[in-house]
């Protein structure tokens, strides 16, 4: 694509990244046929070669952001499938980010989205305020249907039904291998999945150092970012992804790290981000360095040699996050440890598009993600499996909210198989086996 900024304009960092994207771009449209908005919607704009064209027409002209262009910006899930059916390596991701900052930085939005978008960066990443707010929501969720606004309608009815209480493992501290110790990580705990789900995190713990990890939760780490990057809130999200960046150059600092392992594809993603997020930034090596050392917990397992379990009469169906297949290119891992676990596992059909979820896109683009939603259960629900294994717990939740089917995070089913609990969300109408409360303890 041929572009035009000045000299002057190609000065600026994020300009001239964004030029090197355009160029980049050959008009294909390959990325049409696997866009979730462009399936749902079929207008071009809502696709990502129509946002490519919004975006290089609003940077080069440096314009104002009119509603046209925000509208179809703010449609885009980042799901990132454009990037894996791309056959000339445009690198959207970077681009629509840019676009995003942008926008936050020169669009007024009318009042309600201003007030929506303020509430979820107060509130999203911050566990306590988070539980304190789905407590609200679980008292207000009978009234959803009355809400005058879609968005506040899918806020009630995303809100899960039982909050789970607070997990002492999230804590910082270190849990120590059993046996002789193999490697050292560090655990991101996150941010939303500490108030929506605490298992996640207690079944990584279980099984790590059961294979011989020393699992640190380290001081000062929490949120990776992602939530308020992707809404264009680029100095919020920078703030805190330098903590974290301080929190893990500590540990590698003092004892080392091997890892920092992430179970939350979607902060995967941006983690492994961080080289470029602050490449002009005085943590810029400190930042390489943490995103060269970030793994998805699929990708450490893979080198932990995990036990050959026998065959299980239980068929597990595998939703790939987008953040995982399309953001990270981990496609085949997740698959291949349930199967080495004695699991039966099956894909639904057009398992590269996405559920709707996208961080908080089902929150502020709540009728598209209806959609996207009704068509990934019903494709789940065709393989007729036990249970859906999911890497990303916005996923988890929005494939939940909607299907009967027990939904459980990959590692969860891997715990278990290895010694660990049954996960929870499985133990109505089977007979749980009994629970390992004490991490520390035996496997």
């Amino acid at each position: 694509m041929k572009t035009e900024f000045t000299a002057e304009q190609l000065q600026d960092p994020a300009i001239a990244r964004s030029n090197q994207i355009l160029r980049a771009c050959v008009h294909c449209g390959f990325c049409t046929a696997t866009c979730p908005t462009y399936q749902v919607l079929g207008d071009e704009l809502d696709s990502p070669r129509g946002r490519i064209y919004l975006i290089k027409d609003m940077l080069e002209n440096e314009r104002v952001p009119d509603e046209k262009t925000v509208k179809h910006i703010d449609r885009c899930l980042s799901c990132l499938a454009c990037m894996t059916t791309c056959p000339s390596g445009v690198h959207y991701m970077h681009l629509v980010d840019h676009a995003r900052d942008y926008i936050e930085k020169r669009y007024k939005r009318p009042f309600g989205d201003r007030a929506l978008r303020w509430i979820l960066a107060r509130i999203l990443p911050y566990p306590m305020r988070f539980r304190v707010a789905l407590l609200g929501a679980k008292i207000g969720r009978p009234f959803a249907a009355l809400m005058p606004d879609a968005r506040l309608r899918a806020m009630l009815e995303m809100a899960p039904k039982q909050v789970p209480p607070v997990s002492r493992n999230d804590d910082p501290q270190t849990f120590a291998a059993h046996g002789t110790p193999r490697k050292r990580v560090a655990l991101m705990t996150g941010c939303a999945q500490r108030a929506l789900n605490t298992d996640i995190n207690d079944a990584t713990i279980r099984l790590l150092t059961r294979l011989g990890c020393e699992v640190v939760i380290a001081e000062g780490a929490g949120c990776c970012g992602a939530l308020t990057h992707h809404m264009g809130k680029t100095d919020e999200s920078h703030r805190t992804a330098a903590r974290n960046i301080r929190a893990w150059t500590r540990e590698i600092e003092g004892k080392g790290l091997d890892a920092v392992v992430i179970n939350t594809s979607g902060c995967g993603t941006t983690v492994k981000d961080y080289g470029h997020m602050f490449r002009d930034h005085a943590l810029a090596e400190q930042a390489a360095t943490v995103a060269g050392l970030a793994c998805d917990i699929s990708e450490l397992l893979m080198q932990l040699d995990l036990p050959e379990g026998a065959p299980r009469e239980m068929t597990v169906a595998y939703h790939a996050a987008c953040s995982l297949q399309h953001g990270q290119q981990i496609k085949t891992y997740p698959k291949d440890l349930l199967k080495r676990a004695g699991f039966t596992v099956v894909e639904p059909a057009d398992s590269h598009l996405c559920c709707g979820s996208a961080g908080t896109y089902n929150l502020m683009q709540p009728e598209i993600s209806r959609q996207l939603k009704a068509r990934k259960v019903r494709t789940l629900e065709a393989r007729n499996p036990d249970v859906i294994a999911a890497g990303n717990i916005g996923c988890m939740m929005q494939i939940g909210s909607a299907t009967g089917i027990p939904v459980v995070h990959t590692v969860e089913l891997l715990d278990w198989a290895t010694g660990g609990p049954m996960p929870p969300a499985m133990q109505a109408g089977h007979s749980a086996e009994p629970r390992i409360p004490n991490l520390r303890g035996a496997p």
